[in-house]
């Protein structure tokens, strides 16, 4: 995919958007926070971040991703539709794609009283709810990277919302011995790398499969010792992602998406900044290209 072709947003603009998405009330997305992993999401699958308010939902604390969404993704990877039935008491359709092959998936009132219990949305719009169903299970059967590696909202909501970390914890006087003892943070911050510039013609960057998973490696290594949701964000809005988003396979494109969500999801949702005189943890700054 070129990279020319990727709308691309800086992380201030998004910040300031996703306080006017969350204070608009008007897509569901409660906090800023919210409204801000989920426009890096969608920025990382290659779409414009305000694209997220459309596409996605936070559903007991986790992104979930509206089926509609799912079936415009399917269609666009090359995939077709054949509905045989669309009513309050049967959903029926057979999914078809050039690579994976043909499947057919449906979904009564009967199966899904039996998985989910009995729902007031199903009592009010079962067309509408076995639909959402029949999409998913169909997309995620023959073409996951639809999903983008998430629930449908009325999936996630059959979910239990996680329970709070009540386990052991870092004190901030630990944390600054763990962070002078990693090499990278003090090698990045005595070497700063200069942006890289992209011109108009240049082709973008090439790399092999076995290439692009040490680079998916490290920012699985750069995720995991973080301890804010913010350095998340951060990180989702440097460029290298940005330029990896646009360059990379669709596989990349998937795992980045998947990596950038595991990891919002892993602190809670009111984590206060630290006020407690001690230097705040800062993300590693090494690029991870």
């Amino acid at each position: 995919m070129n990279a020319l072709t990727i709308p691309t947003m800086p992380l201030r603009d998004m910040q300031t958007l996703a306080v006017a998405i969350a204070e608009s009330r008007l897509f569901g997305i409660k906090t800023p926070d919210q409204a801000l992993v989920l426009m890096a999401i969608a920025q990382a699958e290659g779409r414009h971040p305000v694209e997220a308010a459309r596409d996605y939902d936070i559903i007991n604390n986790r992104p979930a991703k509206k089926a509609e969404a799912m079936l415009r993704d399917f269609i666009q990877a090359g995939g077709t539709v054949k509905w045989h039935s669309l009513t309050d008491q049967l959903a029926d359709a057979t999914f078809c794609h050039p690579q994976t092959g043909e499947v057919r998936i449906d979904w009564d009132m009967k199966r899904a009283e039996a998985a989910f219990g009995k729902k007031d949305m199903y009592a009010k719009f079962p067309r509408q709810m076995l639909r959402s169903r029949v999409v998913s299970e169909g997309v995620r059967t023959l073409w996951p990277l639809a999903t983008s590696g998430m629930y449908e909202p009325g999936e996630a909501a059959d979910i239990p919302a996680k329970d709070e970390h009540n386990g052991p914890t870092i004190e901030p006087d630990t944390r600054d011995v763990l962070n002078a003892e990693v090499p990278l943070k003090a090698a990045a911050a005595a070497t700063p790398r200069a942006p890289v510039v992209r011109g108009p013609a240049e082709a973008p960057v090439e790399r092999t499969d076995e290439q692009w998973q040490k680079w998916l490696d490290k920012l699985r290594g750069a995720l995991g010792v973080l301890y804010r949701r913010d350095e998340v964000v951060e990180i989702a809005g440097r460029k290298s992602i940005a330029d990896a988003t646009a360059d990379g396979p669709p596989w990349v494109r998937r795992e980045i998406a998947s990596m950038l969500a595991e990891a919002y999801a892993r602190f809670p949702e009111d984590e206060p900044p630290s006020d407690d005189g001690t230097e705040a943890h800062e993300p590693a700054t090494e690029d991870v290209t």
